[in-house]
């Protein structure tokens, strides 16, 4: 008869497939969610190991967004993560989050705007998966060359909150010509709403006033389709 899976810890697995010895030998993109998440948990308890911990986490909140996403007394209900470990959880996601926040460096993007397809190339990967919209702006000189990329909001699973002194401020202080407006559909239909259609039109009387002018808004999907407000005629 085969021993229970709470009897097995990290120590039965040979050294070089234990979670921190991959991640160092493969890098951290090597690992899959219930290693990634038994390092944050570190050790566990008795007759549980890290690993086991966080396949049960995986299992009652669905997925990694669910576990990231789970209140501090929800993930101390799952036994072996008391308050302490519930803490680190909620620390790792919330710096996963800032870090999203933070302005790309200028020097990652070196590349020239010549069609719709450079911006999706741009930011897709940083917002592609996102379970909220987030918006991002692209800021460019007067050769049209990308100079940044800044995450200006971070909205709800269907709406994005944005203002115009937020965009500008940043296109201001850059000393943009122009700029890129992109934003994800975290529901995967790439189609502009309404609201989407009125912040452009915002936005770009907001940019003719100050002398920026806003070349295009795309909306990306986690798959490959994207919508080009400027191809669209919608500018």
């Amino acid at each position: 008869m085969s021993e229970p899976e709470s009897s097995f810890t990290i120590h039965d697995l040979p050294v070089e497939e234990r979670p921190r010895e991959r991640l160092k030998r493969l890098g951290p993109r090597a690992l899959s969610g219930p290693e990634l998440l038994a390092l944050v948990i570190g050790r566990g308890v008795a007759g549980k190991s890290a690993i086991i911990i966080a396949q049960e986490l995986l299992r009652r909140f669905k997925n990694i967004r669910g576990v990231s996403e789970a209140t501090l007394e929800e993930l101390s209900g799952v036994a072996g993560i008391g308050p302490a470990k519930a803490a680190q959880l909620k620390a790792c996601f919330e710096l996963g989050r800032r870090q999203d926040q933070v302005v790309d460096k200028p020097s990652r993007y070196k590349y020239e705007l010549t069609s719709p397809h450079v911006v999706v190339k741009a930011v897709r990967a940083t917002i592609q998966d996102k379970a909220k919209e987030h918006f991002k702006l692209v800021l460019l000189n007067v050769r049209n060359v990308i100079l940044d990329i800044s995450t200006i909001s971070v909205g709800t699973a269907n709406a994005s909150l944005v203002h115009p002194r937020e965009v500008f401020k940043k296109a201001i202080a850059h000393s943009a010509s122009s700029v890129v407006l992109a934003h994800n559909h975290p529901s995967g239909n790439a189609e502009p709403s309404e609201d989407d259609v009125k912040l452009t039109q915002r936005l770009v009387e907001a940019g003719r006033l100050l002398g920026i002018e806003v070349l295009d808004h795309i909306i990306v999907t986690a798959t490959d389709e994207f919508v080009s407000f400027k191809e669209r005629g919608l500018l």
